[in-house]
């Protein structure tokens, strides 16, 4: 069990047993056929994927005033936008890019429940370059804390990444911290947050999952029920 009382993944996430596994089997066959330089690609590729979806169980603040990052990597901008999709609104914005190294667990930046869930197909443009947001292939998952805000998480594949994977659905309950889904390879996840929220991470910081402080909810703002669960 996690510390937020619910069954962990374990140290591998599961969407990354079959590309293990057929690694793996290539890999075995390929040695028995005498192919030795192919049993060779294919276990290197296994070891990557063992690497690649690593899923290790954080224990991240507790405090319930503070929003934590929602991926490993390194924040790309840091800016305030206009969301009219879900939060028909102004909001704060933190984009933080992952590299083929990062671990790409996403993980819930603040405890509460998932009112809205969407999937948007697209390009695979490089994360990092601004037209990615609009055009590529994107999860878009609304939060919405027990105080009231809302909190809007989107994935954005990039342009190895051709697959992304939400472990959550509307009326889901999270703790902060908890799994939020994974994207398949080098990609990008944006954070919206309400114009009040005190940002405490810059361009170029290098963030962890469900560890690092990324934003203060601002002072005086009602935390009634947002700790975590």
């Amino acid at each position: 069990m996690n510390r937020h009382g619910k069954p962990s993944q374990g140290y591998i996430a599961k969407p990354g047993y079959p590309f293990i596994a057929a690694s793996g089997a290539g890999g075995v066959l390929a040695w028995l056929l005498g192919w030795e330089w192919l049993a060779v690609l294919a276990g290197l590729a296994a070891l990557f994927f063992l690497y690649f979806f690593r899923d290790p169980e954080r224990n991240g603040p507790t405090d319930p005033a503070v929003l934590v990052s929602p991926a490993d990597g390194r924040v790309i901008r840091v800016d305030e936008v206009q969301e009219d999709r879900f939060l028909r609104g102004p909001a704060r914005r933190v984009a933080i890019f992952m590299n083929v190294f990062d671990v790409h667990v996403n993980r819930s930046p603040v405890a509460g429940l998932v009112q809205a869930a969407e999937h948007k197909n697209g390009r695979f443009l490089a994360a990092f370059r601004e037209e990615a947001e609009a055009a590529n292939e994107q999860q878009a998952t609304l939060l919405a804390t027990d105080h009231g805000q809302p909190v809007l998480v989107v994935q954005i594949a990039g342009v190895l990444a051709r697959r992304i994977i939400p472990f959550r659905q509307p009326g889901d309950r999270l703790a902060k911290g908890e799994r939020l889904g994974i994207i398949c390879f080098g990609s990008r996840v944006d954070v919206y947050l309400p114009p009040g929220c005190q940002i405490t991470v810059k361009r170029g910081d290098r963030v962890k999952a469900g560890v690092s402080v990324m934003a203060r909810w601002p002072e005086g703002e009602a935390l009634r029920g947002s700790a975590d669960l």
